[in-house]
């Protein structure tokens, strides 16, 4: 079996070229491939596995019964979910759905915290890993809260690009969603919200074209 570069993961970072390898086998690791809006995971279904993003991108939805959609994050290249509800055992609450043609790698992980057997170096590297990944996910959860709560539309735009901006240390910068994503991320109507970007950009606030955005100063 041969990932390259995943040993550069936040997944198994840390793992000698041994450990991986043990690790893989040990979690049945297993490549699939999806095609564009595929759903990789149901909302209502159990799973026992993380998926890591080998290529392309998905999105992390909640799909209510009326038709309403919310974009809760976009999972890229070498990043990873479901890893709560697997450990966890627990039903998911949303779906994962293929952002572009992608390659997942799933490990099962659920008897991790239930294996009774003398642990190994890897099994400890990969639970703090573990541990890492979900408060950073915790972060980006938060985060989405904290654009979320302004009132205007503006305001929420506003939040998002200086956040995007402060973490990626650039006034200028690509974001991971398209309109459509942006406005379910941010719960904004979209023709209100591109009416708006239009509005910040005639102003001198912004500048953009598709999802690359330019932060000018204040005019």
């Amino acid at each position: 079996m041969n990932y390259e570069g995943i040993e550069k993961s936040r997944l198994f970072l840390g793992m000698t070229a041994k450990e991986l390898s043990s690790c893989l086998a040990s979690l049945d690791a297993r490549e699939k491939k999806y095609r564009k809006d595929d759903v990789i995971l149901h909302a209502g279904e159990r799973t026992l596995k993380i998926g890591m993003v080998l290529s392309g991108s998905v999105t992390i939805e909640s799909n209510d019964v009326w038709g309403n959609c919310t974009v809760l994050s976009h999972v890229g290249q070498n990043q990873y979910f479901a890893e709560t509800y697997a450990l966890l055992g627990e039903v998911l609450l949303v779906d994962v759905r293929a952002n572009e043609d992608c390659r997942i790698l799933f490990c099962n992980i659920k008897n991790l915290l239930n294996d009774n057997k003398k642990s190994s170096p890897w099994k400890e590297k990969l639970l703090k890993n573990i541990l890492i990944i979900s408060s950073q996910k915790n972060l980006v959860l938060s985060g989405r809260s904290f654009h979320t709560s302004p009132k205007s539309c503006r305001g929420r735009l506003l939040s998002y690009l200086n956040a995007t901006s402060l973490q990626t240390g650039t006034r200028e910068f690509d974001i991971p969603f398209n309109r459509q994503q942006l406005a379910d991320y941010l719960n904004l109507e979209r023709t209100n919200m591109s009416k708006e970007l239009s509005h910040m950009k005639d102003e001198g606030i912004i500048e953009y074209r598709k999802s690359h955005f330019k932060l000018l100063e204040s005019p």
